[in-house]
């Protein structure tokens, strides 16, 4: 089956009901590495029940509507897909616990042409249950590999934010844990590839590999770290696009440049000399 462009555009994505407590916010911070030093109080206010606070990035998995372009009718060869660009937009303090709505809707599809694959570009807004006051808008990249060639009307990629051409204003380095995919799964994303090595080498990899998702929240912890003075409610919007995959037990190195509210930032693995997320951008408040 192809992708037809009016027929995925319409596609129905059933919405989320999601409910969470403080130990699904504790469990998504030890799956980004917090807590590792026991005498780190920043940390611990993000993993530690009393007086608890909640990652900024913790509203990537909250009323996560996981694996919808399997649905045959989108069309898309859903083995081929891959997490492309991501982005986060806070209205309100990420809750520690609640009810949430997520309604995820497709925003556009781009055909990038035979053999070059498929863009498409989708939304989730999450939603307070009680008030219905909306909470979070995050919008995804899905780099669709074997889907190009099906026509529809052309359209341009945005473009991607540009980093400064100045050396970082500042560099933050945060290890990541061996078994650190295999907690962060627990928070909703259970593909084998990150946690079955047999899956991993059949799909090119010589192990499991993070998160897509883990590496943006790692990512987003240094930015708490270095320009928020961990204060959560100081980081209102972030995204990037990534690049390549990070190995569970590797360094991640986020290097930020700082201009006025907007900061723009980038993740290495120093260990590789690669770069695993590119084009980043934040919005600091305050």
């Amino acid at each position: 089956m192809a992708i037809v462009y009016e027929k995925l555009l319409a596609l129905k994505i059933p919405e989320v009901e999601h409910t969470f407590s403080a130990k699904d916010c504790i469990l998504y911070a030890l799956g980004l590495g917090l807590g590792q030093d026991p005498m780190n109080e920043d940390e611990l206010a993000f993993v530690y029940e009393k007086n608890l606070k909640a990652l900024p990035t913790f509203a990537l998995v909250q009323g996560y509507s996981a694996y919808w372009l399997r649905n045959p009718d989108s069309g898309v060869n859903w083995t081929k897909v891959v997490h492309g660009e991501q982005g986060l937009t806070l209205h309100k303090p990420v809750l520690t616990e609640g009810q949430v709505i997520g309604r995820t809707r497709i925003v556009e599809v781009i055909d990038k042409g035979e053999g070059k694959g498929a863009l498409v570009y989708s939304e989730r807004k999450v939603i307070d249950k009680a008030s219905g006051a909306l909470l979070a808008t995050l919008k995804q990249t899905t780099f669709c590999r074997a889907d190009g060639g099906f026509g529809g009307p052309p359209r341009e990629a945005p473009a991607p934010h540009p980093l400064p051409e100045r050396a970082p204003d500042l560099v933050c380095d945060l290890p990541t844990r061996p078994e650190m995919a295999l907690i962060y799964r627990l928070s909703g994303d259970v593909n084998p590839l990150h946690a079955e090595p047999e899956f991993a080498m059949a799909a090119g990899f010589p192990r499991p590999i993070l998160h897509g998702l883990a590496t943006f929240g790692v990512a987003g912890h240094a930015l708490l770290k270095t320009v928020c003075g961990y204060d959560p409610a100081r980081l209102t919007a972030i995204k990037g696009r990534f690049s390549a995959p990070v190995y569970p037990g590797e360094t991640i190195r986020t290097e930020i440049w700082r201009d006025g509210p907007v900061v723009s930032f980038r993740a290495l693995v120093p260990g590789r000399s690669i770069v695993a997320m590119s084009n980043g951008r934040a919005e600091i408040k305050g």
